[in-house]
């Protein structure tokens, strides 16, 4: 199912396949700054594709003109069950992991689930994520949402009978024993190879996480990994946040456009409240993309919040002599906070009572986001008043103009 939003499909409808991948100590990619952007296969050899675009760091970073520029909400196709096989790290991947000749236990993987996808009950999509030998995530674990469990050490002699075993029958997988996970696993789009954005996007959310994780002691709570390609390249930063709800059911909800910034709101209200952050959510596990635009339209609905997803660029906005700001042809209400950043809503919003949520943006001070006020009755009459008083004197004057000229010509 092709779409404009969503550059390829990662479910087993066709090959194009995406994989997450875990941080680790060590010999994560992440630690290396000056080759986290390294494209390359398991063999060694380099590969410049289609994913891989020309030009700086920052026509792929965050300032890109692109950036917040598209709907999200709905770029999420349908599918049931999210699959994560640890193998290696991003500076290996080659562009088509999933694909690779010399990547052999991805590849195996790929073209099973997709020989037996009509026999699987559940729509089934495979990512890929980091390996570390030695570590929580070795090479060959397999993840499996919502299940929340792990299968250790699957190897390419044991593909067929897992997938026939565990995604068709839908059963234990008899060589190994499930684990089960807890807490909430995040997993950042970073295959760099594929599509620049979001090699260059994708490490600096994951450090954030990882600074923030550390900061708030959620280590045993949280855990944030490293993923290829899960579809839409522009949405860039893309985060997958698996675990349970309020009702203890788990979800998986995927974000776009998320910055280094976001993180501590997506922390603090996703993972620590259990709300949905909806300027930043593309979508869910289990909905479909229709479903999705309801769900969103359903919670704006119960919170009285009519302003989703504001994702207007600096330089399209100019300021009215109200304080408010005009861009194509929609109102768009701006308030200037201590930083000296400006905060957009939406016409509807300022019509109504919002949250107000603070929050650090950078370590360099926060910014909030609110909605700009109306103005009052009495404001609003007082300009009313002065704008009837000018037209009342104006009147005069062409009156008395019009009498003059009449008695002169008399």
């Amino acid at each position: 199912m092709a779409s404009s939003n969503r550059d390829e499909s990662l479910l087993f409808m066709n090959l194009s396949t995406s994989s997450p991948v875990a941080v680790s100590e060590g010999e994560s990619y992440l630690y290396d700054t000056n080759t986290s952007y390294q494209i390359g296969s398991a063999s060694g050899s380099f590969q410049n594709n289609e994913g891989f675009l020309d030009g700086s760091e920052s026509d792929f970073a965050f300032s890109r003109s692109e950036f917040r520029q598209s709907p999200l909400v709905g770029t999420v196709e349908t599918y049931d069950r999210h699959i994560f096989l640890c193998y290696k790290n991003p500076k290996v991947w080659p562009p088509r992991i999933e694909a690779a000749e010399f990547d052999r236990l991805p590849r195996l993987l790929s073209a099973a689930l997709a020989t037996r996808k009509t026999e699987m009950k559940k729509q089934t999509r495979l990512t890929i994520c980091e390996g570390h030998d030695g570590t929580e995530t070795s090479n060959g674990d397999v993840l499996i949402f919502p299940e929340m469990i792990r299968y250790r050490r699957l190897t390419h002699f044991d593909v067929e009978t897992f997938v026939e075993e565990v995604l068709v029958k839908e059963r234990d997988w008899l060589p190994g024993i499930p684990e089960a996970l807890s807490g909430f696993y995040v997993f950042v789009c970073a295959h760099g190879s594929r599509d620049q954005r979001c090699g260059v996007c994708g490490p600096l959310v994951i450090t954030r996480f990882m600074d923030e994780i550390e900061s708030r002691g959620l280590h045993n709570k949280v855990t944030v990994s490293p993923c290829s390609h899960i579809g839409g390249h522009k949405y860039a930063g893309n985060v997958i946040i698996f675990g349970p709800n309020v009702e203890g059911k788990v979800t998986g909800h995927w974000y776009g456009y998320v910055k280094p910034e976001d993180v501590p709101f997506l922390l603090e209200q996703h993972i620590g409240k259990g709300e949905i952050v909806d300027y930043l959510w593309r979508g869910q596990m289990g909905l479909s993309e229709e479903d999705q635009k309801i769900a969103q339209e359903s919670r704006r609905k119960q919170n009285g919040d009519d302003n989703i997803g504001c994702n207007i660029d600096e330089s399209e906005l100019r300021i009215e002599s109200n304080g408010c700001c005009q861009t194509n042809g929609s109102l768009k209400c701006c308030q200037v906070n201590g930083n000296g950043k400006k905060v957009k809503k939406s016409e509807k919003d300022i019509t109504s009572k919002k949250k107000v949520i603070n929050y650090n943006s950078d370590n360099k001070g926060s910014f909030t986001r609110r909605a700009c006020n109306m103005p009052t009755w009495f404001e609003s009459w007082e300009r009313e008043d002065t704008y009837a008083s000018i037209a009342v004197v104006a009147a005069v004057m062409s009156v008395a103009v019009a009498y003059g000229c009449y008695k002169r010509m008399n």
